[in-house]
This record gives structure tokens, C-alpha cells and sequence, in this order.
């Protein structure tokens, strides 16, 4: 079982920003493909941002611009960089890891972090 740990959630103002993290100790994440989530209150849990397990990037097209995924294949960790956050960003955000090379399907992950929250005051 993976487990992975998400953080760095937080109260923002419109247009501020967030970095989000995700960790784990498993090495296998390295060649996994890991995937953010958003899930707001009474919506299905959507999805954000992708990498690759060779590091190519992929967005939502709402988020395209304004938030960077990246991660880090020594440290075993990812990372959402949300920038100009809207009153729509909020929500847990999650992170997830995949044995599919470019998934955007929730179906398509297999483990999951415990979420962390995003709130955007205006």
C-alpha cells in the first residue's frame, strides 16, 4: 500500500498563492504517473493537473496558466504551485498516484493522499 501525504493548503485572498506538496516514502512513486484532484463541496471530485512519469504536464483547461505541477524523482515528491487562485479553486485538494501513463480519470489512480484544504476568500 502506498501511502502518499498531502500539504500545504491554506486560507488565501483572490489572486494569491498556494504550494501544494505531496510525499511519500515509497520508491516506486518515482515511476508513477501522479495526478491532483479537487473535490469542492457537494461536486464530484475533478481533476487538476498531471505528470508524467517522465515529467510531461497536463491541466484542466481552467487552471492551464495559472497552476504548475512539478515533482521532484529523488525527494519522492510533488508539487502543485496555484497561482491567481479564484473564488472557484477552492476545495480538498488531493494527490494521486497512477500505474497509467497520462490518466485524468479518478478511476485511473490507484492510491491516494488524505487531502488537504483550499479555501479563497474575495
Amino acid at each position: 500500500q502506498v501511502q502518499l501525504v498531502d500539504s500545504g493548503g491554506g486560507l488565501v485572498q483572490a489572486g494569491g498563492s498556494l504550494r501544494l506538496s505531496c510525499a511519500t516514502s515509497e520508491r516506486s512513486f518515482s515511476s508513477a504517473a501522479v495526478g491532483w484532484f479537487r473535490q469542492g463541496p457537494g461536486k464530484e471530485r475533478e481533476f487538476v493537473a498531471g505528470i508524467t512519469r517522465t515529467g510531461g504536464t497536463y491541466y484542466q483547461d481552467s487552471v492551464s496558466g495559472r497552476f504548475t505541477i512539478s515533482r521532484d524523482f529523488a525527494a519522492n515528491m510533488a508539487f502543485q504551485q496555484m497561482n491567481s487562485l479564484k473564488p472557484g479553486d477552492p476545495g480538498v485538494y488531493y494527490c494521486a498516484a497512477s500505474r497509467y501513463p497520462r490518466p485524468t480519470d479518478k478511476d485511473e489512480y490507484d492510491y491516494w493522499g488524505q487531502g488537504t484544504q483550499v479555501t479563497v476568500t474575495s
